[in-house]
């Protein structure tokens, strides 16, 4: 059995429902490439109004207590519910981004719906949200084909019906101005394709401080509340250590579950080839905090990639 195995005994009970789309019309001059990606969570996982949709976010943001980690942020972990769950955890890693400059961000999350091996960049012109459309810097994606032909390709079922990545982009519309993404989903997370992924991007990436790391995750699910703290305790025990091969045993013992285990082992080790050498755990709440069932939560975590000075 390889490593990546605990993942598809995970990822199995993660199936978002909603209606296939059709691909918009071929962007020109890269091949493989998409027109751009349109909404499927809008109305639904976030407002599907604009003006709605900003006044959510901002809500979220003001109710963060300012604080700058010291050091030059690298990367974050942030989670992927649906807002009324999991958007007052993610606001904490986002309110750390406004007034950073960052103008790119590569975006790391699990394939919830698709079982593929490696991990696939998503080749769509750009992401639309009721906040407007974002660029997918293709330039960079065709970068990582060519440089890891092996590991990274596009596989357009994994991007079609994925939540984990498009519920990040209204966040980042609002606390970054001019910036482009580049969109990754890992179908199999085994230890050999975090850490091959995370060295491409780290050779690609060397030098350049303006480009943010995000890895895309939920925790323990539907798990009883102290359950579900035991488990994600270990989750967050690795991360806050900084030790992205500890916390791959751990999922693989099955001492903590998560369904972008292996994207949050990804971005530590790129972001640690940026230079990365300490996490900061900002947030940690379940669903149960915004619900009050306890009988069945789900975890969520944000937490900070950070150069020391």
């Amino acid at each position: 059995m390889v490593k990546g195995a605990w993942l598809f005994t995970v990822f199995l009970s993660f199936f978002f429902s909603c209606g296939e789309r059709p691909w918009p019309e071929a962007a020109e001059g890269v091949p493989g490439a998409k027109g751009v990606r349109e909404p499927l969570l809008a109305g639904t996982w976030y407002p599907g109004d604009g003006k709605e949709l900003r006044r959510t976010i901002e809500g979220y943001l003001s109710r963060v207590k300012e604080a700058k980690p010291e050091g030059d942020l690298r990367g974050l972990v942030v989670p992927h519910a649906g807002y009324m769950y999991s958007g007052q955890v993610a606001a904490h890693a986002y309110r750390l981004l406004l007034g950073t400059g960052f103008t790119r961000v590569v975006l790391i999350g699990p394939s919830h719906r698709h079982r593929f091996r490696g991990a696939s960049a998503d080749l769509h012109s750009g992401y639309r949200t009721p906040l407007g459309t974002v660029p997918v810097d293709l330039d960079f994606a065709g970068k990582l084909l060519d440089e890891d032909d092996a590991r990274v390709r596009p596989v357009p079922e994994a991007h079609s019906r994925e939540h984990s990545l498009e519920i990040q982009v209204p966040f980042l519309q609002v606390v970054l101005k001019d910036f482009s993404i580049v969109p990754l989903v890992m179908g199999e997370q085994d230890f050999e394709t975090c850490s091959g992924l995370a060295g491409t991007l780290g050779r690609l990436l060397q030098g350049d401080p303006k480009t943010l790391v995000l890895a895309s995750t939920d925790l323990s699910h539907f798990h009883g509340d102290s359950e579900a703290k035991k488990l994600d305790r270990e989750f967050i025990r690795y991360v806050r250590e900084y030790n992205p091969q500890g916390l791959t045993d751990s999922l693989f013992k099955g001492a903590c579950e998560a369904c972008g285990g292996g994207p949050t082992i990804a971005a530590m080790m790129a972001a640690r080839v940026l230079g990365a050498d300490r996490a900061e755990v900002l947030h940690y709440a379940t669903s149960g905090d915004v619900t009050g069932d306890r009988s069945r939560v789900v975890g969520y975590l944000s937490a900070a990639l950070i150069k020391g000075k």
